[in-house]
């Protein structure tokens, strides 16, 4: 398996990288719904879940390129959304399977952290005054 990693020798000094981490969320999230049983209503539940968590680190990307303040709000907003739909397709998910309730609520509260940070940084980006 290939190893994706954003290891630029330029970030070496940097502890947080969050779009190594949505990615690895959005990896975690592929992973565990390939153990689950597929019936009706969890492929519809799958589907969505995976598509939100993907979303998320997919806009955070855009984010992060972002060509304006204005822009980079925007897609941060996006990345709020896309993470608060992805906890709601793992309480919906957990309730058709609730075998998977702790692995469920591990994932699940790594999507609210990031609702937390990209929260914060939403509320500070408005406060700060950007080059582009």
């Amino acid at each position: 398996m290939i190893q994706f990693s954003n290891n630029n020798p330029n970030n070496k000094n940097k502890e947080y990288d969050l779009e190594e981490r949505t990615a690895k969320f959005g990896e975690d999230i592929i992973d565990f719904v390939k153990t689950i049983q597929e019936t009706a209503v969890n492929r519809r539940i799958i589907s969505q879940l995976v598509a939100s968590a993907g979303s998320t680190g997919a806009n955070y990307c855009e984010a992060s390129e972002a060509e304006s303040k204005k822009d980079f709000i925007h897609k941060i907003g996006i990345c709020k959304k896309e993470i608060k739909e992805t906890r709601h397709w793992i309480r919906l998910l957990d309730r058709s399977n609730p075998e998977y309730k702790e692995r469920m609520k591990e994932l699940w509260q790594e999507a609210q952290e990031l609702l937390l940070i990209f929260s914060k940084i939403s509320r500070s980006s408005r406060n700060k005054n950007f080059d582009n």
